[in-house]
């Protein structure tokens, strides 16, 4: 049986991340996706944040949402002022309108924290 890690077990250089965002959303177009990524993970490095999990998903047994879900990330930030910074950048919103805009019909906040 795997170990499970308590937050009380973590050592203060594993917890590098403090502000974390869990999305599901719904990806139409993998190429277009693909290339939102690869666009926006220089932004995304330069305000500290980082993907932490990264999932497709096949079927979704329960959702408080009625938008599909066929991917399920955590972007981590070191605090909320980043990712809100982030997601404000203008060189970010180019680069989603340009490819995230075309490739995701539906998304879903699942949790931030």
């Amino acid at each position: 049986m795997p170990r499970v890690t308590k937050v009380n077990d973590l050592k203060h250089e594993d917890a590098t991340m403090s502000y974390t965002r869990i999305m599901g959303i719904w990806v139409n177009d993998e190429t277009e996706y693909a290339k939102y990524r690869q666009g926006m993970m220089p932004i995304l490095q330069s305000y500290g944040g980082a993907f932490g999990y990264d999932f497709r998903v096949s079927e979704v047994l329960k959702s408080k949402e009625q938008a599909p879900i066929n991917r399920v990330f955590t972007i981590e930030f070191p605090n909320q002022q980043a990712m809100d910074e982030f997601f404000d950048d203008p060189t970010y919103l180019a680069v989603k309108k340009a490819h995230f805009d075309r490739s995701v019909t539906s998304r879903t906040t699942i949790a931030l924290f």
